[in-house]
């Protein structure tokens, strides 16, 4: 059976370090220790995409991660109506690679939209080792 967990943020900059402290506790705590790093670093780039673009003013955005077999999901989904951008950054932009790096960094990634706001997801093949007590 697959393990799940989820936890929304407030739309704070300070949120992000939440949610990736979130992911790395949630990950350590399942023994997903081999691609923690990569991990906690889209969950990091995600929440940051959806704090400045997609998450309206007094709203959340919410980080969920999935254990299913080797399979580690993490997706995160905000309630804004900002589509995400089409292509890649221009080559001299200040911002704008998050994505691109998830997408590189990933195994599998999509975008589900919804009626209100969209989730960006992710997947990674781990190798979970049970944790001692």
């Amino acid at each position: 059976m697959p393990l799940s967990r989820q936890r929304r943020f407030p739309r704070s900059r300070a949120s992000v370090r939440a949610a990736r402290a979130f992911v790395h506790q949630v990950l350590s705590d399942w023994g997903c220790v081999d691609r923690l790093d990569d991990i906690a670093l889209c969950a990091s780039e995600l929440a940051t995409n959806a704090l400045l673009h997609g998450v309206p003013p007094g709203r959340q955005y919410c980080v969920s991660l999935t254990l299913d077999g080797p399979l580690v999901r993490l997706a995160v989904r905000d309630t804004g109506d900002r589509p995400v951008p089409a292509g890649p950054p221009s080559p001299d932009a200040c911002s704008g690679r998050g994505l691109l790096l998830a997408r590189q960094i990933a195994d599998d990634f999509g975008i589900t939209e919804h009626i209100v706001g969209k989730t960006i997801w992710t997947v990674f093949k781990t190798d979970p080792r049970p944790t001692t007590p």
